[in-house]
């Protein structure tokens, strides 16, 4: 019985059949510096980058530089590509080397729920146009203390950037893309790289809510104005109601169109309500007023200032917490 196994496993061994496993694919480790982000246009969902590629492998054969496609560009007619060498250049370790300039606008649909509190990513997403992933694969470079650098002198205006990260990733297609040759959805290995930036906290709170919260208090007010003013009493709170509606379209001007809600839009609609109630308590009691029943009116305003203010604090803690 050992004999017989012995002749299996030998028979097995030179198997002509060994030699059809697949080979594996070929490494090739890629980095990025960021020379300068040069501007982010959040109505378009689009940025403008200039920054430095590189890829390393060991394959002469191949070039991976030249196959290399970004996924996410805006407009590839205003892109500038500029290989820094004629050819690849040998490294003392025997592998290729290659470097690339790229310069021009990327896409990435910008998420604006918490504006103007939102943490935003430019993303540089990178495949290979010819190599699948079973015969090409990415890996962040790790000769460099990060496969992906940014120059520390970028000054992005009304912005603070973050750490940015390397993500490699298998990314499969859900179409054969009309190829008969083959059934099954193509694999392509994916390098994104992710440069978090959001708007700073403070600065960014008062420049867009000061006017607001001047806008409100300068409502409230009118509970302090004698009820026997009842015209001064609504000339405020319209004025205000169309002050605040010139606010909101003038913030909204350099926002993309969305289909959902923005914090800024939840505020002002909170706003709103909280003028137009005012109006109605003043409107309710018009009447009173002429009456002469002034103290009854003053009793009234002193409980609905209360409540409304008190419901406007809870209205704004809710919109900001369940929205950041």
């Amino acid at each position: 019985m050992r004999i017989v196994l012995l002749i299996a496993f030998i028979i097995m061994s030179f198997s002509p059949l060994r030699g059809y496993a697949s080979p594996a694919p070929e490494t090739v480790s890629v980095g990025v510096y960021i020379a300068d982000i040069q501007e982010i246009d959040l109505k378009s969902h689009s940025y403008r980058l200039d920054l430095y590629l590189w890829f390393r492998w060991q394959d002469p054969a191949l070039d991976p530089s030249q196959s290399a496609e970004f996924i996410n560009l805006f407009d590839p007619d205003d892109h500038v590509r500029t290989p820094l060498f004629d050819k690849p250049q040998k490294m003392p370790d025997g592998s290729s080397y290659m470097i690339i300039r790229d310069q021009g606008k990327f896409s990435s649909k910008f998420s604006l729920k918490s504006y103007p509190f939102d943490r935003q990513h430019l993303n540089i997403i990178l495949e290979d146009n010819v190599h699948e992933s079973e015969s090409l694969v990415y890996v962040p470079d790790t000769s460099t203390r990060s496969p992906i650098t940014l120059n520390p002198h970028i000054n992005v205006p009304g912005f603070d950037i973050g750490s940015a990260v390397l993500t490699v990733d298998d990314f499969a297609y859900p179409t054969n893309f009309g190829d008969l040759r083959t059934t099954s959805a193509p694999h392509y290995s994916r390098a994104v790289f992710s440069i978090p930036v959001e708007r700073p906290w403070l600065a960014t709170g008062i420049k867009i809510f000061l006017p607001v919260i001047l806008i409100i208090i300068c409502t409230a007010l009118i509970f302090q104005i004698h009820p026997a003013y009842i015209e001064g009493r609504l000339g405020v709170a319209i004025t205000a109601l169309l002050t605040l509606v010139a606010l909101q379209l003038t913030s909204a001007s350099g926002l993309p169109e969305v289909d959902y809600m923005l914090m800024t839009d939840k505020i002002y609609l909170i706003s709103y309500l909280f003028i137009i109630a005012t109006l109605m308590q003043v409107v309710r009691h018009s009447a009173r007023v002429h009456n002469k029943l002034h103290e009854d009116v003053i009793r009234a305003d002193i409980w609905a200032r209360n409540i409304l203010c008190l419901l406007m604090v809870i209205g704004l803690a809710a919109i900001i917490l369940t929205t950041i």
